[in-house]
């Protein structure tokens, strides 16, 4: 048999029997080998499509296996809450050359708080801090964050998705792809929102492009946690049953038409879903079943605080039931541009029992080692005074803090310069948050991707490295 070919005009050999039965097994080999890995799951592997949310493991052994992210949205400012700066003080009533968003900026102010050390490292919290301030020798504080916009939504949109414009999958998206839930009666990503709606709305936690199964579910803290989830009085649970075992049957025999619709396979799903979530969600929002004791822990008997002490402790619930990750949005704004003393204040007032019973309870139930805690909003404050006495908004320096799983505590990572303007040592952008969070997880960043439109996308785009020195 002639073993040559002409290609191109010259003789190339061919593959005798033996190399191709070689190179065919060697194929089906790798086949085999990619069905084991998507059957034993993991992040670099696709999800089962039956199954998207079945618990997967990471690229490496995780710290952390569930993310509590604690959304204080409208900009908290640093100066007057973790980072007092004695310059700004000291210059208190200069004018500087400056930009600043709204413009017309006033001289520089310095805090209206006291503060005071606390904990072997010393850390710095101002008097309206003052529960949150036992935890500090848990807490890897990073002061040199900077993000890309200096207006809410985009900003918003930028930290929770790493792209500052909406249609991008958020953080919560990307981590419950990943490596889906521990409980498959409950969904993956759950978020607790502002009581006055988040600036953005559900992009803030959306899915992207990725199956619409990875979207975050909105909880509301009080109640039926989603609306419509109740079943009515006049249906039966076997009724019930036969009509979604109808409605499954129709769906897949569509679905069986038309196999690249990924939206309805979700939607399939979702009915099941919902079904499941009718005894259990209902169950874990029920806060009647803590104790007093634990209900006040959390500042649930206060006025002020008893709204976002109730999202805290149902975030504790929720990963308690093996939610992957929840996010409890602040409620109002931090969005001082006048009476910043009275905004603050509130929003400390109204938070601060309320995450020292968190972080308080978490280590008692031993779930400390386990789940990330994250605090920090979408940008920072300026050091100058805007109408007297507020603080315009400052993407070039601000502060978020993480502490629990994998995090090493009592730390200060990074520094703004003396007056708490910009960014100076260490810088921080928001894809090295996100890159650090999955690190925590388990996951690679640049490894936890998705093909779109020809692309393979990711949480941190083409950036992103690792804060080390706050990991333990």
């Amino acid at each position: 048999m002639n073993n040559r070919s002409v290609h191109c005009g010259r003789y190339e050999p061919i593959v005798n029997r033996r190399e191709l039965l070689a190179r065919a097994g060697g194929g089906l080999g790798m086949l085999a080998l990619a069905d084991l890995l998507c059957q034993t799951g993991g992040a670099a592997g696709e999800p089962d499509p039956v199954r998207p949310l079945a618990p997967r493991n990471g690229h490496f052994p995780a710290k952390a296996t569930s993310v509590i992210w604690l959304f204080m949205e409208g900009g908290p400012s640093a100066v007057d809450i973790f980072d007092p700066k004695p310059e700004l003080t000291k210059r208190d009533g200069e004018r500087i050359d400056i930009n600043v968003f709204f413009g017309d900026p006033g001289p520089l102010m310095k805090s209206p708080f006291q503060f005071q050390q606390y904990g072997e490292s010393g850390a710095w919290v101002c008097e309206k801090y003052t529960h949150v301030a036992r935890h500090v020798d848990d807490i890897a504080f990073i002061k040199s964050c900077y993000t890309g916009s200096d207006n809410h939504v985009p900003a918003i949109y930028q930290m929770n998705s790493g792209i500052p414009r909406p249609g991008f999958p958020s953080a919560g998206a990307w981590v419950t792809y990943g490596l889906g839930s521990e409980n498959q009666n409950l969904p993956g990503y759950v978020v607790l929102g502002n009581t006055k709606g988040a600036k953005g709305g559900i992009h803030n936690w959306g899915n992207g492009f990725l199956p619409s199964t990875y979207q975050g579910t909105l909880f509301r803290p009080q109640g039926t946690p989603i609306l419509n989830l109740e079943r009515p009085a006049d249906l039966q649970p076997g009724d019930q049953r036969a009509q979604l075992d109808l409605l499954a049957r129709l769906n897949e025999e569509h679905l069986n038409a038309h196999s690249g619709e990924a939206d309805l396979l979700a939607r399939i799903q979702s009915f099941e879903l919902a079904y499941r979530m009718q005894t259990e969600a209902t169950d874990v929002v029920d806060l009647s079943q803590e104790t007093p004791a634990t209900r006040k822990m959390y500042g649930i008997d206060n006025k002020q605080s008893r709204s976002f002490g109730s999202k805290c402790l149902m975030a504790r619930r929720l990963v308690e039931s093996g939610v992957r990750f929840v996010q409890v949005y602040s409620d109002g704004e931090w969005d001082a541009h006048n009476k910043l003393t009275d905004n603050h204040s509130s929003h400390c007032a109204a938070t601060d029992v309320p995450i020292d019973g968190l972080l308080t309870d978490l280590k008692q139930r031993g779930l400390w080692d386990s789940t990330l805690v994250i605090w920090g909003g979408e940008f920072g404050r300026m050091p100058v005074s805007q109408r007297g006495d507020g603080r315009d908004h400052n993407p070039n320096g601000f502060l978020t803090w993480m502490a629990g799983a994998g995090i090493q505590g009592g730390v200060s990572h990074g520094e703004t310069d003396d007056i708490g303007y910009k960014a100076a040592v260490d810088p921080v952008s928001v894809h090295d948050l996100h890159a650090t969070m999955l690190h925590l997880m388990g996951i690679d960043h640049e490894r936890l991707t998705y093909l779109h439109n020809g692309r393979r996308y990711r949480l941190t785009d083409v950036e992103g490295e690792l804060i080390h020195p706050i990991l333990s």
